[in-house]
């Protein structure tokens, strides 16, 4: 199984740039090309939060229309603190699990070799994330319904810090129960998130913790705790997470970017691995 992680596209209404500079819905409609030209296809599409700039209708008919146009296979999505729980449920209510719980976006995706539980970790009004008791309940009754599945939980706030102060004093708060909850259900492989707009790998309970980077602009990395943040233009990128029986989830980055190439390996003469190993990688 190849599920595509897209994650702060930052959309917004059509001929509006975010932040006064950065063409979001460019970078967005570039990334979902590239996911839509990969061979094979990935199976799955999951987009973790952050899906608008600021949770505007005219945003999510954007972005809606873009999808409609780019991505023939399914498209899960949860949101971020930029998003509106309301607007995203009419306005994505076409997409699978958008509508399914009462009052969060928040759904298990079934029929996949890897069971995706898309966890809202929205709080409306605030940057950073929280879990209620509604929602870790939900979370450990998911997980408990298929516990020999392996299962990927995506979620917008990270449940751990990652060193970038302003990012780390919005991240998701109770980190702590998260985790407890994550600790009794061994089938949860992988934790997948965005917000922090850098590719970032941590351990959660016995999971590992992965946040993907933005397909628009991303974060300055900087560890002085007293920053006040910036962003940059540095690459846009997304994740591919392959899933196989014998090698459970591995997980790459896809820069958006195309460059030159593909140009074959020569072997020089002199090449000491020729004769044991054909690839010159």
């Amino acid at each position: 199984m190849l599920i595509a992680q897209l994650t702060d596209l930052h959309v917004r209404p059509v001929g509006e740039p975010a932040n006064r500079v950065v063409e979001t819905n460019a970078f967005t409609e570039r990334a979902l090309r590239s996911v839509a030209s990969l061979r094979p296809r990935p199976d799955v599409v999951v987009i973790t939060g952050d899906l608008t700039d600021c949770g505007l209708d005219a945003e999510y008919a954007n972005l809606a229309g873009m999808l409609r146009h780019h991505l023939p296979m399914p498209v899960f999505v949860i949101p971020g603190n930029h998003d509106r729980r309301e607007g995203l449920r009419r306005g994505l209510a076409h997409l699978p699990g958008v509508t399914a719980d009462p009052r969060f976006v928040q759904y298990a995706a079934e029929g996949h070799a890897v069971r995706l539980v898309m966890l809202d970790t929205l709080v409306p009004g605030a940057g950073h994330g929280e879990l209620c008791a509604e929602r870790l309940g939900f979370l450990d009754q998911t997980l408990a319904a298929a516990p020999d599945r392996p299962t990927i939980i995506a979620m917008h706030h990270p449940p751990f810090a990652c060193g970038i102060g302003h990012m780390d004093r919005i991240n998701l708060r109770d980190a702590e129960v998260f985790a407890g909850v994550i600790a009794r259900h061994r089938q949860v492989e992988r934790i997948i998130c965005g917000h922090v707009h850098r590719p970032v790998v941590a351990r959660v309970a016995h999971a590992i913790a992965s946040i993907a980077p933005s397909v628009a602009h991303q974060v300055e990395l900087t560890f002085d705790p007293h920053d006040a943040g910036a962003f940059i233009f540095e690459p846009p990128a997304y994740q591919l997470h392959r899933w196989t029986a014998a090698d459970g989830i591995v997980s790459h980055t896809v820069l958006v970017e195309q460059f030159p190439g593909p140009f074959p390996f020569v072997n020089d003469p002199e090449y000491p691995g020729a004769a044991a190993n054909h690839s010159t990688a």
